[in-house]
């Protein structure tokens, strides 16, 4: 089941980093030089800011644990030099729901800022919201069930988009050890997820087959987990699905993991005198009629 599910029954039930300048409920910092901005928690986790030298009143919504407290804290959220209000509430002991205001110097105003619709992602919306500022992304974690997710989010401009997301690896562990040894991290290793980068339209640009519970660096190319072929011969197909080849993997040939579909799993084999050679190879036993 997907994360966003259990988070969705979390909220309805009510919904949010320690604030540095804030007391009882309430914060104060510059949103730009000369910005004053003053926030407070109403009763419910409802937000009142005043905003500049004049104190304009605006009322958000926030987020609110089960007792409707929440806490407030401020940072460059959209890496523009201004500073956002970011609001945060413990929701079902393990996860946190983060709401976002940006700044807006247009308008004098705070934004809501939403996680994009419609996409990969796991969680729904921006949990344990983490903001690293040398890669300008932003790291979405949240617990659904016994397993953690990961997504990233970067910007093309003023536009949120995925950046990075993972997907639980559906496979028969006997039938995928008659095929390929994968190598463990180490006895805490976490199930396998393909890991898949996206660019501002939603195009895949890569796939990665890695610990599902270990978010792959952010900002640098994805790296599969290796895994050694066991079969005396293992066909390598071109693309899922076909059923004839002429190249085959060997027992003990090492390839890396990069995607899966259907039963199948496409890998990347180092020739050495060839170079990189990526194919598919059957997984699942076809069902016998």
């Amino acid at each position: 089941m997907r994360a966003r599910l259990l988070l969705m029954a979390l909220c309805s039930a009510g919904m949010a980093m320690p604030a540095q300048a804030q007391d009882a409920g309430g914060v104060a910092f510059d949103a730009a030089p000369g910005v004053p901005v003053r926030a407070r928690v109403r009763d419910g986790g409802g937000v009142d800011v005043r905003i500049g030298k004049d104190a304009v009143l605006q009322q958000l919504d926030g987020v609110a644990d089960e007792e409707g407290r929440s806490r407030l804290d401020h940072e460059d959220v959209d890496f523009n030099g201004l500073q956002d209000l970011v609001v945060r509430a413990s929701v079902g002991q393990v996860n946190e729901a983060v709401a976002v205001y940006r700044y807006d110097a247009r308008t004098a105003r705070l934004q809501p800022l939403a996680a994009p619709s419609g996409t990969p992602a796991n969680c729904d919306g921006l949990w344990s919201l983490r903001v690293d500022a040398p890669t300008r992304t932003l790291v979405s974690t949240c617990r659904g069930g016994p397993m953690w997710y990961t997504d990233f989010y970067r910007y093309q401009g003023e536009k949120l988009y995925l950046y990075r997301a993972e997907q639980l690896l559906m496979l028969d562990t006997q039938a995928l050890a008659a095929v390929l040894a994968v190598d463990k991290a180490g006895a805490d290793a976490g199930p396998l997820a393909v890991w898949t980068t996206y660019d501002a339209a939603g195009r895949a640009l890569e796939h990665a087959i890695g610990d599902g519970l270990a978010p792959p660096a952010s900002g640098v190319p994805l790296r599969g987990v290796d895994a050694r072929v066991v079969p005396a011969r293992l066909a390598l197909y071109r693309a899922v699905g076909d059923a004839d080849t002429r190249r085959y993997l060997i027992a003990g040939d090492r390839a890396e993991l990069l995607d899966a579909r259907d039963g199948w799993l496409q890998v990347r084999y180092r020739n050495p005198t060839r170079g990189p050679v990526i194919g598919w190879v059957q997984v699942a036993l076809p069902e016998q009629g």
